[in-house]
């Protein structure tokens, strides 16, 4: 077998994808929102709600959770080629620096995990482990590791044996933060959320089919950027055209067909229609941003607060946190879904503008700063970790 090498292109900053990954951490700020970070209990009479309550949350819900989140892990995915393809043009090998790097990820995910008991990053730190050998594979060999993954192996597991998660066991680890989150201090609060965060994440991603659907979205990611898709040149638009088109009509089937509320199939189905949504607003900003220049102008400040993603999904779990939860403003007991959605937007909002004065004076956010930093720190030496 021949292993992948470098085609020796320059990787130059691609403007879409940051402005993408602006869009994505700006979904996941306003859906965190309506779910009250995490702390959304029904039984609470809140005291300021609106009568679209329940509908904003199954639009939002339908928008927003699972989409935002897969444009993450694509662009994570593409960052892992980019960066990898670069150490290849000057000889190195990025399979040791890039596990260093994701060590340092889990660290900071831990450390938001005590703010936020619904942190990703860590789970992104394991998960990213998994590009290292297969950035090896022929890209012809990753379409078929992609197309396995896109399937929901699990959830085609689970159909034909019977098989089921043990849904009380997310119930239960909710349960032993809900002290915390309702009554605590913030040390209780982030007790709690150190103890059981991870545990309910890991369950919770394995009800919603997330664990194979976030390592197919980095795989294409890796594959994105082999193709150089993000670029506008060779035909790419008329491959974003197609996507649209084939987005599209899976959408209008799936939607004929209710796939969300089918009982036997939906914990199948309903992840693989999630991604076509995903692909539907990916495809459409991508063709948007080339072919419009209004557009382009218009969502230009979603570029700087791409770049300062890690930032931002870090000051969006702080303060965030420190809105809801009761050591903070306790927000959860006041606020239904629609309020809690025009926060979330202040935000994204707040946060924005940070990012665009931050990049103003520094190249790099300041987590970022700080994570590249030490991504490269010279005592961690291509000598010693040399895959």
């Amino acid at each position: 077998m021949n292993f992948y090498k470098t085609l020796g292109l320059k990787n130059s900053r691609i403007d879409v994808a940051d402005a993408l990954r602006g869009l994505a951490v700006a979904g996941i700020i306003l859906y965190h929102s309506v779910e009250h970070f995490n702390m959304y209990d029904g039984s609470i009479a809140h005291a300021y709600t609106l009568g679209c309550d329940d509908w904003m949350a199954d639009v939002l819900a339908l928008l927003l959770s699972g989409k935002m989140y897969g444009i993450f892990a694509l662009l994570f995915g593409l960052s892992f080629f980019i960066m990898n393809d670069n150490q290849q043009q000057r000889g190195n090998c990025f399979s040791g620096r890039f596990t260093w790097r994701m060590f340092l990820l889990a660290m900071l995910g831990i450390v938001n995990t005590a703010f936020f008991d619904g942190d990703i990053l860590f789970s992104y730190a394991i998960y990213g482990l998994v590009l290292i050998p297969l950035s090896y594979l022929p890209t012809k060999w990753l379409w078929w590791v992609v197309a396995f993954f896109f399937i929901q192996p699990i959830e085609i597991y689970s159909l034909i044996t019977g098989w089921q998660v043990d849904a009380s066991s997310l119930g239960e680890v909710y349960g032993n933060m809900y002290y915390g989150h309702q009554h605590g201090s913030f040390l209780e609060n982030a007790y709690g959320n150190l103890r059981y965060g991870q545990v309910a994440t890991y369950y919770w991603c394995m009800m919603k089919g997330r664990h194979t659907q976030t390592i197919c979205l980095f795989i294409l990611g890796m594959l994105v950027g082999r193709k150089r898709w993000f670029y506008n040149e060779n035909n790419n638009l008329a491959l974003w055209k197609k996507v649209l088109v084939v987005s599209i009509l899976v959408l209008i089937v799936g939607g004929i067909a209710d796939v969300r509320h089918m009982e036997t199939w939906s914990n199948w189905l309903y992840p693989i229609y999630n991604f076509f949504i995903l692909s539907f607003v990916v495809s459409g900003f991508v063709l948007l941003w080339y072919g419009k220049e209004w557009f382009r102008k218009g969502l230009s400040f979603l570029r700087q607060f791409g770049k300062m993603s890690l930032t931002n999904y870090f000051l969006q779990s702080i303060i965030g946190c420190g809105l809801f939860a009761y050591y903070g403003f306790n927000l959860q007991t006041k606020l239904g879904i629609t309020y809690a959605f025009f926060v979330g937007i202040a935000m994204v909002v707040v946060q924005c503008l940070f990012s665009n004065l931050w990049l103003k004076y520094h190249s790099h956010g300041p987590f970022e700063g700080i994570w590249k930093k030490l991504t490269w720190i010279k005592s961690v030496s291509y000598t010693h970790l040399r895959a």
